[in-house]
């Protein structure tokens, strides 16, 4: 029994001239009000038909229309039900439609009475409201609901709208039917004839149409009056308040989109502060970096209105700021509205030399209202963000403002975050990439490193075992091959674990006072004893005796001079020089130079000669042999006693220098060596 085609469809075919109109649910509220309030003020027994969109809107009118139903018996009120609402005939006729009908989209009421008549038809825009499955009564969207219809007092539309219901409610309620044709009889009498085919002169239309006065009664009048104003206020507020809103929400959106294209920390501070700045129209906007232990902060970035002094590059107190100590504590914004005034600031005791300290910033810098706002990621500052007015009147800063500040701030405090992680990400990356670039040349050198020898090894056993008319001078140089390449190899091994130990901070380390001569003098006897058989570049001794004594671990010492003099005459020809020199230039320590005439090093690879397994040449182009492990042992050594380690070079081919720093011992009393112990000691290094 639904229907498809609406009431004002109908009417608007009958009646092609009429042009609807657009009505927010308050005005369709206030003039269905205005319309009962004239049946009520009214004598006389009207016809009444409303029809209510749902069963819950309906409730709400209810007692209105018992009152109603006391002044007339021709009352229908329609609606879709809920709940209890249901086909009755009561107190007044309740018509129950279908959800699906037409009728459920629609707000009607229809009026007429012997010297008036009133009709209002709207549809509902759906494509623009919520759903209606959703509660809306109540609601504060509720009034912002759109309407199409019409409102008018004219009777022959009142009338032909009334005719269009009626044949509605006789679908439903067919049992009506001789109550609805009394009442076609009674207030319908033109619309009834037409129905029934009769063509009427304009004369006949007017003798049956009861007279229309164009009056309106006081009641009607008044609350139709106060109903629109009141509607209209609140249309405009409403209005106001949603244009404020798109703009917070446009400033927002401008901010985050702005921000989130960039992982520069510094960029993004700069993007979110000329936004925020032009898009609230203060004076000034600043934002620094901060954590909450800081004492001091450098402004960085920030937005000037026109005729506003800058302050960038300036330093902002943090420790002696009370108003900063305060956001820490309270981990949330604040608001000063008059800086003059505050007590925080100006009314504190004399000898107060925050107070003083945040006075004369104040007056530098012109500031009459203050916002502070911190920039927080789960409870851990990251910076702070500030507004100033500079006058000439103070602001009160809106609650609404101080929310969207925070807004962009909480963005602020994410982007910041991500531009973090992904800074530690690519550090990440590039360690990744270094263990990779590690362990190809781990798995290149070892290879190397151990397969030469071995195949050596294997050649000189092979040749020694099959055979046996070798010349002993042959099968002594077969042994002697065997023996070298095996030394090599325990090198090898012995490198790898040395640097393992230094790495997992398994040495036990024994610090004493020592002669740094002695230890330079033992490690290039060790130095000439392994390279005895080769051409040496010319070393040169150029440490005295005369040193301060030094406190160290002797084994690791020898063992650094040791690999930085076998390094430097690795990479210098024999017709070079190796020099090893100390100076005091830092104080509290020695600093110890190897330098050389050699091959020398690139400027970009000064700080990677340290790291492990680093080939200049490559792992596998090597005109020198060694597990690039020696540099890197050396600084493990180093850093072991609190030293420093270095390496400066002009240039490829222009030799290259090595420094290190080891501490002097710094007992008044004069260490008193005995001979033994010495002789002792130096002949457990010679052996290692």
């Amino acid at each position: 029994m639904s229907n498809s085609i609406s009431v004002l469809t109908e009417l608007l075919q009958i009646f092609p001239y009429w042009r609807p109109q657009m009505y927010f649910k308050a005005s369709l509220t206030a003039l269905s009000h205005a319309m009962e309030d004239q049946v009520l003020a009214c004598s006389g027994y009207p016809l009444v038909i409303a029809s209510f969109q749902r069963e819950r809107f309906y409730r709400q009118e209810a007692q209105r229309y018992r009152r109603i139903a006391q002044k007339t018996d021709q009352v229908y009120v329609l609606a879709a039900p809920e709940s209890d609402f249901e086909n009755s005939s009561e107190v007044y006729e309740k018509i129950a439609f279908e959800s699906t009908d037409s009728l459920a989209q629609e707000w009607s009421l229809i009026v007429i009475a012997q010297d008036y008549a009133s009709c209002l038809v709207c549809q509902e825009r759906i494509g623009i409201n919520h759903d209606d499955t959703n509660d809306r009564v109540g609601s504060a969207m509720d009034n912002s609901r759109r309407f199409e219809g019409i409102w008018t007092f004219d009777r022959q539309v009142s009338q032909q709208a009334a005719d269009t219901l009626l044949r509605r409610i006789l679908t439903y309620r067919p049992e009506l039917k001789t109550k609805i044709k009394q009442a076609r009889q009674k207030y319908l009498p033109v619309t009834t004839l037409r129905r029934r085919g009769v063509n009427l002169e304009q004369k006949e239309v007017n003798n049956l149409t009861w007279d229309c006065p164009n009056r309106h009664p006081d009641p009607f009048v008044q609350r139709l009056v106060s109903y629109l104003q009141a509607g209209q206020y609140k249309l405009l507020k409403a209005n106001r308040s949603l244009a404020s809103k798109e703009h917070k929400e446009r400033l927002i959106n401008s901010v985050t989109t702005a921000i989130r294209h960039s992982l520069d920390p510094e960029e993004i501070l700069h993007l979110a502060v000329q936004k925020l700045g032009e898009g609230l129209g203060v004076c000034r906007c600043l934002v620094y970096r901060c954590r909450e232990t800081d004492t001091i902060a450098t402004i960085q970035h920030e937005f000037l209105s026109a005729g506003i002094a800058s302050i960038k590059g300036e330093i902002w107190p943090l420790h002696d700021n009370p108003l900063f100590q305060e956001v820490i504590k309270l981990r949330d914004s604040l608001m000063i509205e008059d800086a003059n005034n505050d007590p925080r600031i100006f009314k504190r005791t004399k000898s107060n030399s925050d107070s003083k300290s945040l006075q004369s910033l104040v007056i530098k810098c012109s500031i009459l209202s203050w916002l502070l706002v911190p920039i927080l990621y789960r409870g851990r500052l990251l910076g702070m963000l500030e507004l100033h007015h500079c006058g000439p009147n103070p602001v009160d800063w809106k609650d609404e403002d101080v929310a969207l500040v925070n807004s962009i701030t909480t963005q602020i405090g994410v982007a910041l975050i991500q531009a973090e992680a992904y800074a530690n990400l690519q550090y990440l990356n590039e360690q990744l990439e270094a263990l990779d670039r590690t362990r190809s040349n781990l798995v290149a050198i070892t290879g190397h490193e151990l397969r030469t020898p071995l195949s050596t090894i294997q050649i000189c056993l092979e040749s020694l075992a099959t055979e046996p008319d070798m010349s002993p001078k042959l099968r002594q140089v077969m042994l002697n091959t065997a023996l070298q390449d095996a030394e090599r190899m325990r090198k090898l091994v012995q490198d790898f674990l040395t640097l393992s130990r230094l790495e997992s901070g398994r040495v036990e380390w024994h610090p004493e006072p020592l002669d740094l001569a002695e230890c330079v003098e033992l490690s290039l006897s060790n130095v000439r004893a392994r390279n005895r058989d080769s051409n040496l570049p010319n070393i040169k001794n150029l440490v005295t005796s005369e040193l301060p004594l030094i406190q160290a671990d002797g084994e690791w010492l020898v063992e650094v001079l040791a690999k930085l003099l076998d390094n430097a005459c690795k990479f210098t020809s024999s017709k070079g020089s190796v020099t090893i020199e100390v100076s005091s230039t830092h104080p509290g320590s020695l600093e110890v130079t190897v330098a050389d005439t050699g091959r020398g090093i690139e400027p970009n690879c000064l700080e990677t000669v340290f790291d492990r397994f680093y080939q200049e040449e490559g792992a596998l182009r090597r005109s020198t042999g060694g597990t690039g492990l020696g540099l890197a042992i050396c600084r493990q050594i180093v850093q072991g006693w609190g030293g420093e380690i270095w390496a400066e070079s002009d240039g490829k081919d222009l030799g290259s220098q090595f420094h290190f720093t080891v501490p002097i011992f710094l007992k008044t009393i004069p260490c008193k060596r005995n001979k033994k112990t010495s002789s002792a000691k130096t002949s457990k290094l010679e052996k290692q």
